[in-house]
């Protein structure tokens, strides 16, 4: 792909998921999209043929930044790397809400995508996970899927809250505190 068009689709993914975020993904034009991507329709054509394409990217492509995100962390100490992963995830969940949604009416849940970006996310849960466990920082009991159900959790009872960032931040913290072990 040439430069200026891996930037017009990297514009327009990043529209598209800042518009899916404020205005929902069912409630967004594509013209509305195009338009603050700073480009024209037909180049947000060219990209994705459809809105079913381009939420489809905006979904894998918030999935792999998740995975790339759980990968530089490998670096951080293990606990600490956990933690910060997991307000990520809480965040991507609580964007990633209308795109499931819009995505499942077109789809259905049992589709290649949900599968495929599920196996990433529980790869790179699993790998932050694992380290965390062997430093004795985390129960032995909690798995991947724990903690990619329960961040998922923090995000749905804080969505439509009033004080929804402050009354996530408690719920992840409180999702810790069962999570994590206590400091020697």
């Amino acid at each position: 792909m040439r430069a200026d068009a891996r930037r017009n689709r990297e514009l327009l993914l990043a529209a598209a998921l800042a518009t899916f975020t404020e205005q929902g993904a069912d409630d967004t034009s594509l013209e509305e999209v195009a338009r603050r991507a700073g480009v024209g329709i037909g180049t947000l054509y060219r990209h994705f043929p459809g809105r079913q394409a381009l939420l489809e990217a905006v979904y894998r492509d918030q999935v792999e930044a998740l995975c790339a995100r759980a990968r530089a962390l490998l670096a951080d100490p293990p606990a600490a790397a956990l933690v910060t992963w997991l307000r990520a995830m809480v965040e991507f969940s609580a964007t990633k809400h209308t795109l499931t949604a819009a995505l499942t009416a077109g789809y259905g849940k049992d589709t290649q995508l949900f599968s495929a970006c599920r196996e990433d996310l529980v790869a790179a849960a699993t790998a932050l996970l694992t380290r965390a466990q062997q430093a004795g920082a985390v129960r032995p009991d909690v798995t991947a899927i724990d903690l990619l159900r329960l961040s998922h959790a923090v995000a749905l009872v804080t969505q439509r809250a009033a004080d929804g960032p402050d009354q996530a931040e408690r719920m992840l913290s409180l999702m810790l505190d069962g999570v994590l072990l206590p400091a020697p």
